[in-house]
């Protein structure tokens, strides 16, 4: 597996996602929901899982694509004011497979996994501002709707909003950020220092984004 070529990838959806959000003069409509869509809970609950192999991260986003495989991002709290650890996660084949009309879900497997320590007090921002933003634009009371596309699972603690790939407001910009998380996981140690910088950057543009969309 390339994880650089999946680096790069992640990075030009990161990039075609604050390009959309930016031409978009219009009002903005996310699909984005709080808690499981219907039917994809067991689905999801089973990639997380493997994802997170028995420690519960304090961040995550996990993509369930349609037809190839499953991959996410994780923030895992350090000791104390000690480093996080942050996570890229990538199965071996598709989890989820149908078959003869059963369903399969390949949770024996080994996922690849390039991980790294965070600046706590960065990661501890990140955690922050993710929680404002994912709260304030998807309203409490909007559930979260089943799709045939690829689903994408936001967790900041305690809270869970699923859906579609937000292509406007603030909350696109978190896709950005996750793949500067995703290219820190294979980085130099002194490229990823540039790429901690590079990310706080893009929170304070998330933080000015909020500041203007709550007035």
């Amino acid at each position: 597996m390339n994880l650089r070529a999946l680096c790069l990838a992640a990075s030009l959806l990161a990039v075609q996602a604050t390009a959309t959000a930016r031409a978009d003069d219009e009002v903005c409509n996310l699909d984005l929901g709080r808690g499981w869509p219907p039917a994809t809970e067991n689905y999801g609950s089973a990639v997380e899982g493997l994802f997170a192999a028995g420690v519960k991260p304090t961040l995550s986003m996990t993509r369930l694509p349609a037809r190839s495989v499953e991959s996410g991002v994780q923030l895992f709290a350090g000791q104390g004011d000690g480093d996080w650890t942050l996570r890229y996660s990538q199965a071996d084949e598709r989890i989820q497979v149908w078959s003869d009309g059963k369903r399969e879900l390949r949770v024996g497997q080994q996922p690849a996994v390039q991980q790294v320590p965070m600046p706590a007090a960065l990661a501890r921002r990140m955690v922050a501002d993710w929680q404002r933003a994912l709260s304030t634009q998807v309203p409490a009371d909007r559930t979260a709707q089943f799709h045939d596309d690829e689903v994408l699972l936001f967790v900041v603690d305690d809270l869970r909003i699923s859906g579609l790939q937000p292509a406007c407001g603030p909350a696109s910009q978190l896709m950005e950020q996750v793949g500067l998380l995703i290219e820190a996981t294979d980085d130099s140690d002194e490229k990823r220092i540039k790429r901690w910088r590079k990310l706080e950057e893009k929170l304070d543009e998330l933080e000015q984004s909020l500041t203007g969309a709550t007035g």
